[in-house]
């Protein structure tokens, strides 16, 4: 509960119509779309503008009061949930595109800017943002950046951080902090551009972000390969990259996960495949061509029972849109759903998706698999029900299992959900205990009373999934 002389500093810096803390308001807030975890915030509030944020952040870090920013509320990791209540900070007020600037092939925006409003916007510019994350339809640009979000167009094009070239923020203490800029270089001191994309609001508030851009590729095509088996396809994957092509999407989907988007999106997929590869590729004309007739060969010759490559635009767009879905439609079959995002080298998909379906089989529990073959990036996705209790601790005896079968192959627990609290376990379990103990300093320093999204990352008793503060 916030003291009352708190709540008036509050409503004084962003007005009444801008600080929430009805019941209805407040259990709202209280969750994300992270299965099973809530947690109820002492208020709502809305900043209107940079100096609103820095006012706001002065005042919680003198009386203590946690801060929780929330974009869309789209992560998987329960990132947004707060935990240890105080405020959640959200940007209705500052969602603009501040400027494209087509000299410098950037754009610079604020917080709250739905991230496919932002493509749309760059794109009618003839220019390009490739990070697409599935949620891009409503997750926020401020949200990908703190969750480095990657997507479907990972392997050829990178992933948040790699477009993120400018920030401001507010730091724990107010202070307004600004970094990089349009430069395609600066070296000037730490990288803090850097360290904060990625840190799920645990060291400052973003304000504004600048990001860079690219012109936007002349052509695509988009080819389908069916397989009879997971190794198949994942040699596949291993043979184009090795044949030195960088697909801009290169997916995977194993059987039972098609079955279920077959039957979400009735577009024809070959529901007895063992296995799919979604490829697409996209340039200047003739290289796109090349690559998809040299890609076709190789599906060929790695054991595709067939390979389809899409006639027209609409089409492929079709296909992939399917892909898109598979989270949407495996959410139907059970009241909960679970989607995590284990990542090993592409050599070892097919021993891992071979690996989860083991797991799966051991636990009693059902697991479909996606994700971006082409980097690794698996999506296995358990479909449970958060009231049978017995039940979702064999889910999480599951996942354990999967984060430790990926570490050993090389691979990590988290491709690009983040840690929040749901990975918090098992976060030194990828970077030693000494690897959290740096990070934990470097937290400390920023944010030495702890009041920025505490008890994210870094474990505490963090095995309970539900969180429920009255």
């Amino acid at each position: 509960m916030l003291k009352k002389k708190v709540k008036k500093k509050l409503e004084k810096i962003v007005g009444s119509e801008n600080f929430l803390d009805s019941q209805q308001d407040l259990i709202v807030y209280s969750y994300d779309a992270t299965p099973d975890y809530q947690a109820i915030p002492d208020a709502v509030i809305k900043p209107k503008d940079t100096q609103d944020v820095s006012e706001i952040v002065k005042v919680c870090n003198e009386y203590k009061v946690p801060i929780v920013p929330r974009g869309s509320a789209t992560n998987l990791c329960a990132g947004t949930t707060p935990l240890e209540g105080g405020l959640v900070m959200v940007f209705n007020h500052m969602k603009d595109i501040l400027e494209i600037d087509e000299e410098n092939l950037t754009v610079t925006v604020q917080p709250g800017l739905i991230t496919l409003d932002m493509i749309k916007a760059v794109e009618e510019k003839g220019l390009f943002y490739p990070p697409d994350p599935s949620s891009m339809k409503i997750s926020t640009i401020a949200g990908n950046i703190n969750e480095c979000s990657g997507g479907l167009r990972g392997l050829k094009y990178g992933v948040t951080r790699d477009y993120v070239i400018g920030l401001e923020f507010v730091m724990p203490n107010g202070d307004v902090v600004k970094t990089g800029g349009k430069l395609a270089k600066d070296v000037a001191g730490y990288d803090l551009t850097r360290l904060m994309v990625g840190s799920e609001g645990t060291l400052g508030i973003i304000t504004e972000a600048t990001l860079k851009l690219i012109p936007i590729p002349e052509t695509k095509k988009t080819m389908l390969a069916l397989y009879d088996s997971l190794e198949a396809a994942g040699n596949t994957v291993s043979k184009i990259i090795s044949n030195r092509i960088i697909p801009a999407t290169l997916e995977f989907l194993d059987q039972p996960t098609i079955q279920v988007v077959e039957d979400f999106a009735k577009i024809g997929l070959p529901t007895e495949a063992g296995a799919i590869l979604l490829i697409e590729q996209d340039g200047p004309a003739e290289v796109v061509e090349r690559d998809i007739e040299r890609m076709a060969e190789i599906c060929n010759e790695t054991g595709a029972l067939s390979v389809q490559v899409a006639a027209t635009p609409e089409e492929g767009e079709s296909l992939t849109s399917a892909r898109r879905s598979a989270l949407s439609a495996l959410a139907r079959l059970k009241p909960t759903t679970i989607l995590e995002d284990a990542t090993v080298p592409r050599s070892k998909i097919a021993e891992m998706v071979r690996e989860i379906e083991t797991i799966a089989e051991r636990n009693n529990v059902r697991i479909c698999t996606f994700g971006h073959a082409g980097d690794g990036n698996l999506h296995p996705t358990c479909m449970t029900d958060a009231r049978d209790k017995e039940e979702m601790h064999r889910v999480e005896t599951a996942f354990e299992e999967i984060f430790a079968k990926a570490i050993e192959l090389g691979g990590t627990i988290t491709g690009e959900h983040g840690v929040g609290v749901m990975k918090s376990p098992y976060l030194s379990w990828k970077v030693g205990e000494a690897g959290v103990d740096a990070m934990y300093g470097i937290k400390q320093a920023f944010d030495p009373n702890n009041i920025m999204n505490p008890g994210k990352i870094f474990a505490k008793d963090t095995r309970k999934r539900v969180v429920v503060q009255q």
